[in-house]
């Protein structure tokens, strides 16, 4: 699914997110930034080595922000990493450092001049956020942030699962 927010573009897509082609790809990471399960294991395996290496130079990443990467072997050039909430019940704190963890990695992408991403579902996986929860959260962060910043040409959320897909689908609808 395809839709044009401005002159930017939004994409939903079932996938693995270490196969994406765009400037970046998101890491839903944990804090030390040292790789783990998921997506973070995922994205760790298939950059190599040389991502943990300089993961270990960041000092980790608070909940809620982002820090950047190379990419290495991925064919992505950078890893944004961003550390989104665990779950614990609904909370409008827990909602906005989910907002955050999506506008702070937006926000690395522009400075850095990446006009392409891809994002997993945050936070949607160990760390609990149920998915229709979550995905009105990620879509409408996402969606404001591109009609204020319209250099970033095109936001793919690469879901994993065709639940996950759906979810996501009926949150846009």
């Amino acid at each position: 699914m395809e839709v044009k927010i401005g002159s930017s573009v939004l994409e939903l897509v079932q996938g693995d997110i270490t196969e994406q082609d765009t400037g970046a790809i998101v890491n839903a990471a944990n804090r030390a930034l040292l790789g783990g399960g998921g997506v973070d294991g995922a994205i760790h395996r298939a950059a190599g080595p040389e991502l943990l290496d300089e993961c270990r130079t960041l000092g980790g990443c608070d909940t809620g922000d982002a820090v950047i990467t190379r990419g290495y072997k991925l064919k992505a050039r950078y890893v944004i990493h961003t550390v989104g909430p665990v779950y614990r019940g609904a909370n409008p704190s827990t909602e906005r450092l989910l907002e955050s963890a999506y506008r702070r990695s937006l926000e690395v992408a522009r400075a850095k001049g990446i006009r392409s991403l891809a994002f997993p579902s945050i936070s949607t996986g160990a760390y609990g956020y149920p998915l229709e929860e979550a995905a009105p959260v990620a879509l409408r962060t996402v969606i404001k942030f591109l009609r204020a910043h319209p250099e970033i040409e095109r936001v793919r959320f690469v879901l994993y699962s065709p639940a996950d897909l759906r979810a996501f689908e009926k949150a846009l609808g």
